[in-house]
């Protein structure tokens, strides 16, 4: 199994080869050896200037046709998700064992039918199949839910076949199944499996805090990272461990960021290797 590597903990990591390399090879770069905990390569899905390896769909509207600018580039280079309309931008691309790195914040827009609820939108790998054949907003997916006091739930965007699963060990509580490294294998087809402190108090109402909420308030930048590794799935939020999945079906796939009733703002989106 990959080792993967928080991007903050990247970051030191890089720095201290770097300095070490200045200082043991005559200052004439750096080099990464046989170090199998760095990535190798990446790829910049999004780095403020364009949406060149994205396509948009939207429900009643389908592939690239977004009149009302649900999907736009604000002029600090940050991509807005508005929410106005249901749907996603999806790669070009399919992509496996990868460490994908999302900074976003939370804008203070909502709108109907959730514009009194949770602020919510997801991360949706392994994307297969037709656009918008869930529900007419979405392609079968594995979501990591974005979403105010759940960010890092899973969610099995499936048809409820074999096809579309995934298995955590987890502990139950008054809202369903909260992940656990201690606890019980449980496998679904659909449905959601919680982060592992999600507040079973946490009312649905816009604005909405568990107590124990490691993502940062509306308006700051959170840093969620998604670490793919053959059929597992480990998500980090703001560098802690939340959740984690096994025996992911399917393990690869398109990747998909949701319009989902709320103003979302994206920095950028990096593929690590």
């Amino acid at each position: 199994m990959k080792r993967f590597v928080t991007f903050s903990a990247f970051c030191l990591l890089l720095l201290g080869s770097t300095l070490l390399c200045a200082s043991e090879c005559g200052g004439k770069g750096t080099s990464r050896g046989d170090d199998k905990s760095m990535p190798r390569d990446s790829i910049v899905l999004f780095d403020g200037t364009n949406l060149d390896k994205w396509y948009t769909f939207l429900r009643d509207r389908g592939v690239n046709n977004d009149p009302q600018n649900v999907f736009t580039i604000n002029e600090l280079g940050w991509l807005r998700i508005s929410g106005e309309e249901w749907g996603c931008i999806t790669t070009l691309e399919e992509y496996s064992d990868y460490r994908i790195v999302l900074e976003y914040k939370w804008g203070e827009q909502t709108f109907k039918p959730r514009e009194d609820r949770v602020r919510d939108s997801g991360l949706l790998m392994h994307s297969v199949g037709e656009d918008g054949a869930w529900k007419g907003n979405w392609m079968y997916s594995i979501e990591c839910n974005i979403i105010e006091g759940g960010t890092g739930d899973f969610i099995v965007v499936g048809d409820g076949s074999e096809a579309f699963a995934i298995t955590s060990t987890v502990t139950p509580y008054e809202k369903g199944n909260r992940y656990s490294p201690t606890g019980d294998p449980v496998t679904i087809n659909l449905g959601r499996i919680d982060w592992e402190r999600k507040d079973s108090n946490l009312s649905g109402e816009k604005g909405a805090r568990g107590k124990d909420d490691v993502e940062n308030p509306v308006g700051e930048w959170n840093l969620l990272e998604c670490a793919v590794d053959g059929e597992t799935i480990t998500v980090f939020l703001n560098g802690q461990l939340i959740n984690r999945a096994y025996d992911v079906k399917p393990s690869k796939g398109k990747i998909q960021l949701q319009s989902e009733g709320a103003e979302l703002f994206i920095k950028r989106v990096v593929l690590f290797f």
